[in-house]
């Protein structure tokens, strides 16, 4: 018999999240450097720097190029995080490889087409309330939440609250 979505979060050791569409709105700002500003959820920080402090792993795997999304990350605590990526696959099954991590245990959110392979080889498939038909079509969970606006938080609390680690 196949689990439903909340008895697949009980074993979820692992999130992996996409940056665009998913923890920011997706909207870019040019500067005229051509550097790109993104907008972050402070509740979505805060689920992620928790989780961590509670043991679990988190990774971002993005196609995007930025240099201050990587500096706000590190400073929740986050270690994988890999920017600029064209093929999202090729990080994942390293990363796998590297922490030692089963598939099974991973929820991964993400919001468009790049992400459709990691939707498909995770074990919890997410995305936000505004994510691509595509990928809701293939994610077991579609937040209420859009990207950039607790989609993130949604998701890490639902599952720190069913395993008890939520404070």
């Amino acid at each position: 018999m196949e689990k439903n979505f909340k008895e697949l979060l009980k074993d979820v050791k692992t999130f992996i999240f996409d940056v665009d569409g998913v923890l920011t709105n997706g909207m870019l700002l040019v500067m005229p450097d051509g550097e790109f500003l993104r907008s972050m959820n402070i509740k979505d920080g805060y689920a992620m720097q928790l989780a961590i402090k509670k043991g679990y792993h988190m990774a971002i795997i993005s196609g995007g190029h930025s240099t201050g999304v990587p500096v706000r990350l590190k400073r929740l605590g986050i270690e994988d995080v890999y920017m600029g990526v064209p093929d999202k696959t090729v990080v994942f099954e390293e990363l796998l490889a590297k922490r030692q991590i089963d598939p099974s245990n991973i929820l991964y959110m993400g919001d468009d087409l790049p992400d459709l392979p990691l939707i498909k080889r995770c074990g919890i498939p997410c995305c936000p309330a505004d994510a691509v038909a595509e990928i809701k079509a293939h994610s077991l969970y579609v937040s209420p939440q859009q990207g950039g606006n607790g989609c993130v938080r949604d998701v890490i609390e639902q599952v720190m609250r069913l395993q008890g680690t939520w404070e």
